[in-house]
């Protein structure tokens, strides 16, 4: 079937997408790969669709479906929707994803190579033509655009458009044996290769075949919480769902469960993410996502919460978020997430004195709960200790610097009241003193005001404006823990202070979680193991592939890196990221700086940095599905292109204001 009719068929309605299909989740590299093989006349591969009565057909979007037979879509929706959406110049009505992905691709007359549009590159250059633009003139468009290129290049821009009328062969799955679970299980099958599907994606496909209506479902009770402002995937939902229904991490062990089990679940995670997110904000004041750490610690919160149905005092709400806090600040989570989910739930099999299991399993895993001032060393909106400083500055009710009456919050009414970080020594007074910026953003030179504070004052350094903070709201300083020696507020003296202030925050987290704890967890426990120790423990296959940094300017270009990724928009990497074995827990490796779930959760593979590792590392990371980089520059290549394209805007940032005095 040529492309063009392809196109056709899915504007008419004759062709169409299954509701268990998931979105679109393609980059931009393997558009222009698709296009690069087109314009070759390589194969591209064949699709595979379901043939079976429009009337009975469950499809995704809006539009409606032509009358009599219709073609869903079970192999080829990634390849389909990149040409549609360059053809067309716009998605497809069965569209779910990021358009950005085929938006703005050229091709340069001369060279013959496809690159997403870039004002920098491209310039005033009239080889590059917008292949989109070249799809919509047709050929009746041809003579304008070879004009520009001089009159040349006639063959090259038919051939492009000559990509319509390509085959592509369609095999079909028709028959009335064909039922939605042979279908479902036949599209699991055939999609194994490509950009891999995740248990999620699988488990979700089973749900919306018996459950068409579950995806949409889903999505509302994303919106719901977005509009609260948290942002969660579906397969974060789904991962709830899963505990509070099967009692286990993996979602194979979803594929076999009755639909209205699965219903039920849904509905009972409903109420208890809300309950745990009402927590969350109100006793720990984390009430936004760019502060919400630890979210893959929700599914074993959410089923503690479906099984206890109500708990039983303040003391069980407290020890259960003395858990969260513990687990996200330690990063229990971040490598072999089903494994460490599944300890925890067989943690809590028995529900009596589950909640102290619960967290003896925390503190023999992790060694000491208790924190240390180095603690808060890390630096940018990225580092996993900012949200603690934001919990501090919530739960111990600090003051505003310019209203000591007022306690910040997130939901202050009011435009100049909306909360920013304010670097405490401005960054414009730390660069002449040659800084590096992991001392200009450290975390603990960051606190929080209103709008109107922090523009009041701006770039003052702390000995001008600290006294007349202190003489006209006494009490503020100290209760955002700044070090009340004058000596120290001097910028020739600003290393000392960053070390008395680690030490005021850690004495007050290390308060806030003792009262939390209500004595259940003595807080005085042997220090953690450090990585060395991990290391060399086990069989010894791990003690190659130390994943630490070499230097110190190894060290700040890394973190350089991952603050350059926050500022995009995008999830901070896990910095040291320990790789375990996913069914023993054993440590294999351990990267520099990773994103175990991606850099677009939910929508693309692992990604890692490794800095002069050895082959070892490499191959673990290879062998684990990792897209790695050993260099910064080959990684920001790839997030600029790939990821958030040449606009350099990955979304919403959401959440604090990183506000930028100079």
């Amino acid at each position: 079937m040529k492309i063009s009719t392809i196109l056709d068929h899915i504007d008419s309605g004759h062709m169409a997408l299954p509701e268990f299909q998931r979105g679109y989740v393609w980059n931009r590299d393997q558009v222009r790969s698709l296009m690069e093989s087109l314009y070759r006349r390589h194969p591209v591969g064949s699709l595979l669709v379901w043939v079976t009565q429009s009337e009975s057909a469950q499809h995704r979007g809006e539009s409606q479906l032509a009358p009599g037979v219709v073609k869903l879509l079970l192999d080829g929706q990634q390849r389909m929707t990149s040409v549609y959406g360059i053809v067309r110049s716009g998605p497809p009505p069965f569209f779910d994803g990021n358009a950005e992905s085929f938006t703005g691709l050229f091709f340069h007359l001369e060279r013959e190579e496809f690159a997403f549009y870039s004002p920098v590159n491209m310039g005033d250059d009239p080889l590059w033509v917008d292949v989109s633009a070249l799809m919509r003139g047709g050929y009746d468009g041809i003579d304008k655009i070879a004009e520009k290129a001089g009159g040349r290049h006639y063959g090259r821009m038919n051939r492009l458009l000559g990509i319509q009328e390509m085959d592509i062969h369609v095999e079909e799955v028709t028959g009335a044996d064909k039922t939605i679970d042979v279908v479902v299980n036949i599209f699991n099958k055939v999609n194994s290769g490509g950009t891999k599907l995740s248990g999620g994606d699988l488990a979700l496909a089973k749900v919306c075949a018996e459950w068409p209506e579950a995806r949409n479902r889903m999505k509302s009770d994303l919106e719901r919480w977005r509009t609260a402002g948290y942002s969660f995937s579906l397969d974060w939902l789904l991962r709830n769902v899963n505990t509070v229904t099967t009692g286990e991490a993996r979602f194979a062990h979803l594929h076999d469960i009755a639909l209205e089990r699965v219903q039920d679940g849904l509905q009972r995670a409903e109420k208890a993410i809300d309950e745990a997110l009402n927590l969350v904000s109100g006793r720990l004041g984390l009430d936004h996502d760019r502060v919400l750490f630890g979210r893959f610690a929700f599914p074993v919160i959410v089923h503690y919460l479906d099984r206890r149905g109500s708990l039983a005092d303040a003391a069980e709400r407290d020890q259960l978020l003395f858990w969260f806090i513990q687990s996200a600040m330690w990063g229990r989570f971040s490598g072999t997430t089903e494994t460490m989910i599944d300890k925890d739930l067989q943690a809590l099999a028995e529900l009596d004195g589950g909640l102290q299991r619960l967290i003896e399993e925390l503190r023999l895993w992790r060694g000491s709960l208790r924190v240390a001032p180095a603690h808060f060393s890390g630096w940018s909106l990225g580092a996993r200790f900012y949200p603690v400083l934001y919990m501090l500055t919530r739960i111990c009710k600090a003051k505003d610097w310019g209203n000591g009456f007022l306690e910040l919050s997130q939901h202050l009414l009011g435009r100049m009241n909306r909360l920013e970080v304010h670097h405490i020594f401005p960054k414009a007074v730390l660069r002449k003193l040659k800084r590096p910026k992991t001392e200009v953003n450290a975390v603990a030179n960051f606190c929080f005001l209103t709008k109107k504070t922090n523009m009041e004052i701006g770039a003052r350094r702390p000995d001008e404006y600290f006294a007349e903070v202190e003489s006209g709201c006494p009490g503020a300083l100290a209760s955002q823990w700044i070090p009340m020696d004058p000596v120290l507020w001097k910028p020739e003296n600003y290393l000392d202070f960053l070390e008395a202030r680690r030490g005021l925050l850690a004495a007050a987290a290390n308060a806030f979680l003792d009262d939390l704890a209500h004595g259940l967890v003595s807080m005085d426990s042997e220090k953690a193991a450090v990585l060395d120790l991990e290391l060399m423990a086990g069989d010894g296959a791990v003690a190659a592939v130390s994943g630490r940094s070499e230097s110190p300017e190894e060290d700040a270009e890394l973190d350089d890196l991952n603050e350059w990724v926050v500022e995009l928009g995008l999830p901070p990497g896990e910095r040291t990221f320990r790789l375990s074995d996913p069914q023993t827990g054993r440590l294999l490796a351990v990267f520099d700086l990773a994103w175990p779930r991606g850099l677009q959760t939910g929508y693309s593979q692992p990604v890692a940095v490794l800095l002069n590792e050895p082959p070892a590392t490499l191959q673990v990371a290879n062998a684990h599905g990792y897209r790695y980089f050993e260099s910064a520059a080959a990684f920001k290549n790839h997030v600029s292109e790939e990821v958030v394209g040449e606009s350099g805007v990955a979304g919403d940032v959401g959440g604090a204001v990183a506000a930028k005095h100079e």
